[in-house]
């Protein structure tokens, strides 16, 4: 087992709470013993980032350090906006001494750990699309999804900026597709699968948030999608929990089902539904689990 530092951020611990369930149950047979990180908080999101970027770095710094003191040299996220603030904290620190001397001088100060850098920031996604990973999903995939159209969904602050996150082309990315063809799925390809959810502005502008989202969900339908895949909590509650509100706006049902990445995984790992909590979910999974009806956990 590889002991790493699993940071699930606030969605996942909170309102989203079936995300950090799922990747939980899903870590073991990925060979993962996850570490999770002890005071911690937020990492600031984008509201944060905007009002007061020292403020946040502080906090990411934090954040960092207590992986650090974990043990672990890599950390683990299983969202797209943790992991994009976590790099840049770490780019940051890691680039310019005289700036980690002052935060971590500020976070002793706290009672905090200081942050001697070179801590790993990766996304479950990047764990397990290439190399070992993938061949250890292949091996795990007992419950093939049987061809399940699959849209994915990447967001945008998982792929840019590209010189940050650097994992693959933000124009042009795969690594969804690839673990979905991994699981036994078929993925769909449509254009909006690397824009904004709209969640950034659904409090603020709501009607403008839902015409951002109403892009990946008709087009992923238009392209023949049952289901869709993100690998972010905060798209996972904009395309899931706000879907019925587009629906009111457009005046029509939508109705397509939203998979974090860890459930999908860990689904077609042979987990039961039921420890997935999918009754959490606004639109219901239940064509898609019914299809799906195949060896549970422990394989054939």
């Amino acid at each position: 087992m590889r002991r790493i530092a699993y940071y699930k951020g606030c969605l996942a611990g909170l309102s989203a709470r079936e995300l950090d369930v799922s990747t939980r149950a899903l870590a073991p047979k990925l060979g993962l013993e996850l570490v999770e990180l002890e005071s911690v908080t937020c990492c600031g999101a984008g509201d944060i980032q905007m009002a007061d970027p020292d403020y946040a770095l502080h906090l990411n710094a934090r954040i960092l350090a207590e992986a650090e003191h974990a043990g672990s040299g890599t950390i683990l996220t299983v969202c797209n906006v943790c992991t994009l603030n976590l790099r840049q904290a770490a780019w940051q620190l890691g680039n310019d001494e005289q700036l980690r001397s002052r935060v971590n001088e500020n976070l002793e100060r706290s009672g905090a750990r200081p942050y001697s850098g070179g801590v790993e920031v990766t996304h479950l996604l990047w764990l397990i699309a290439r190399g070992e990973g993938l061949e250890r999903l292949k091996e795990i995939a007992v419950r093939k999804l049987d061809g399940l159209r699959v849209a994915p969904f990447y967001g945008c602050q998982l792929l840019r900026p590209s010189k940050l996150m650097g994992f693959e082309d933000p124009d042009r990315p795969t690594s969804l597709e690839t673990v979905i063809e991994a699981c036994g799925g078929e993925p769909v390809d449509y254009p909006a699968k690397t824009r904004c959810c709209g969640f950034p502005i659904l409090l603020a502008r709501e009607q403008t948030s839902l015409a951002e989202l109403a892009r990946p969900l008709e087009q992923a339908l238009e392209a023949g999608a049952e289901a869709m895949v993100t690998s972010c909590p905060l798209c996972h509650l904009s395309l899931d929990a706000w879907q019925k509100s587009l629906e009111r706006t457009l005046g029509r049902k939508l109705g397509l089902p939203i998979f974090h990445l860890s459930q999908l995984l860990a689904l077609a790992a042979g987990l039961e539904p039921a420890r997935l909590e999918f009754s959490r979910h606004a639109v219901s999974l239940g064509p898609v689990l019914a299809r799906l009806e195949s060896p549970l956990e422990g394989g054939r």
